[in-house]
């Protein structure tokens, strides 16, 4: 049959095909309901394809399958492009005498449980140079699936020789950096596959991961491998690739168990994400998972710096906002065990950011009022970083030294903290007074309590001493009461030497305290040896 070139076909500007429109035509309903009757024609036509699947392999391939009277070996390499080209040609049987290429590329499909692993790869390889075609025709999700479906036989042993031929070399990822290298030694058998995946494009990787967490594959290992396709991936990638690569990595690791996803390697996402403005989401994403782990983090993981254009040392929101997350815990409760643990990592966080004279009172307060009271069963680690905040800060206002302080909890101040705090120039007034009270009203409950110690049936022990200085702390209260609400305007020095004057009542209540304590210890050891010693007996009948 002689062939006349009338049609002349433009594949996505890449490349122009002269054919002829009787051969063709046929075999495609997108170009017989193009042409209608005028196929026959001898008028030269001209169609621009822009957004042909595959581009020019692919348009090549199709004809090659039309001149061929319908018939093409159809391999594993070949049928993703064929498979799209005959979607987007609409090449079904038009016509009764002509075969069907949609037809012969869902039956070689049907057969794809029998290709080799270096053919699913290469099949793979060429639906994400059309991926949004490939994804609608079906022909990738069967591809994955296909893929994702083999793992979980083969995830404790290394693949069988015929899945290791040179086939797959050329889909292997390569390079002679050290680290590289490092990870590639480092492989076990469970992560054979990762080197061979390398050859996925973000927008791949993001769907063969949501297949293997619907099958349940083991999310430990995902997790190893989408932190070894971040760091191979961005050995040789531009800045906007390793964007892409990086918010497609943090967005799946989201999808795993948290307890999978060790905390030290999210914070090293974390400082590569900083330098690569992800999105926000991603970012929010990250901040919850580093969140959840905070329990797990170091003081070097959360000295991060601060952002750009920001004039402060560390980003001490970015530390909040794990705070934030940490509490939320993924809807669950946090247990007291773990809040009492990233409270100490918050005290030593605050000492090593107060002696930042840039960092905002409002900044260092949201820090010291993140946790909840009682996440501390001690607040003289906060006193101290307070006090080394007001040190460096000396032109803090008294209402932002008083609002700093109101994050601290006096009853929970050791005798020696508030001793010093009542000394302590830095802290407001106000601040001091509060300090003596509380302390003044955990000695006064600690006496009452000796005081009224019963042995059994016995009447309370009682201790002239302490009944003698009644009227010494009957007076010491009325100074108390007087100190606790305090004239600002007052002079300073009276203040302080009313406050001096308590601090001494408060040493000598402590006295009086130890002396009571080793009184009673005495006392109960004196009546244990008498009750050992004493005979046992029998109760009488009545």
């Amino acid at each position: 049959m002689a062939v006349c070139c009338d049609l002349e076909v433009d594949v996505n500007g890449e490349e122009t095909f002269m054919v002829d429109k009787k051969i063709v035509a046929p075999y495609s309903g997108r170009l017989s309901k193009l042409f209608g009757k005028s196929v026959g024609s001898k008028k030269n036509l001209k169609v621009i394809f822009q957004d042909f699947p595959g581009g020019a392999e692919s348009f090549e391939l199709m004809l090659r399958f039309c001149y061929n009277n319908g018939k093409i070996h159809i391999t594993p390499s070949k049928i993703s492009f064929l498979h799209c080209a005959a979607q987007f040609m609409e090449m079904k049987r038009c016509t009764p005498e002509k075969h069907n290429l949609l037809e012969q590329t869902e039956k070689s499909l049907e057969e794809i449980s029998c290709w080799t692993w270096p053919e699913l790869l290469i099949a793979l390889k060429q639906c994400q140079d059309f991926l949004p075609v490939a994804n609608s025709s079906g022909v990738l999700e069967r591809c994955i699936e296909s893929l994702v479906g083999r793992l979980p036989l083969t995830i404790e042993a290394s693949p069988c020789a015929s899945t290791s031929s040179p086939d797959s070399s050329g889909f292997r990822f390569s390079c002679d950096t050290r680290s590289t290298e490092s990870l590639k030694n480092s492989f076990s058998r469970a992560n054979w596959w990762f080197e061979d995946l390398l050859a996925l494009s973000p927008n791949l990787v993001e769907m063969v991961i949501k297949s293997m967490v619907s099958r349940k594959l083991d999310h430990v290992i995902i997790s190893k491998f989408l932190f070894f396709y971040q760091k191979s991936k961005f050995q040789i990638a531009t800045t906007d690739e390793k964007r892409k690569i990086l918010e497609t990595v943090i967005d799946m690791l989201y999808t795993l168990d948290r307890s999978s996803v060790s905390c030290k390697s999210l914070f090293g996402i974390l400082r590569v994400a900083l330098s690569l403005n992800i999105s926000k989401s991603s970012q929010n994403m990250l901040e919850i998972m580093i969140g959840y782990q905070m329990d797990q983090a170091t003081l070097d993981n959360l000295l991060v710096p601060s952002p750009s254009r920001t004039n402060y040392l560390y980003d001490v929101n970015l530390v909040v906002r794990f705070l934030k997350a940490f509490l939320r815990r993924g809807g669950c409760q946090v247990s007291l065990m773990l809040v009492k643990k990233v409270a100490s990592l918050m005290d030593l966080y605050m000492a090593e950011v107060a002696p930042d004279p840039c960092l905002k009172p409002s900044k260092f307060l949201a820090l010291a009022m993140a946790l909840p009271d009682s996440a501390r069963e001690s607040h003289d680690e906060m006193y101290r970083a307070i006090d080394l905040y007001f040190e460096v800060h000396p032109g803090l206002s008294e209402e932002e030294k008083i609002n700093i302080c109101c994050a601290l909890n006096y009853e929970k101040l050791s005798a020696q903290a508030c001793s010093h705090l009542s000394q302590n120039e830095n802290f407001p007034s106000k601040a001091a007074v509060q300090a003596l009270m509380s302390q003044q009203f955990k000695l006064k409950s600690l006496l009452h309590t000796t005081n009224n110690f019963k042995f059994g049936n016995d009447s309370p022990c009682s201790f002239s001493e302490t009944e003698s200085k009644g009227k010494k702390y009957e007076k010491y209260e009325q100074l108390v009461l007087y100190a606790g609400k305090p004239d600002l305007s007052a002079d300073n020095e009276k203040l302080r030497a009313h406050l001096q004057g308590m601090q001494w009542r408060v040493m000598e209540l402590e006295k009086v305290c130890r002396k009571m304590q080793t009184q009673m210890t005495k006392i109960m050891k004196s009546r244990v040896t008498s009750q050992s010693n004493a005979r046992s007996l029998p109760r009488l009948c009545s």
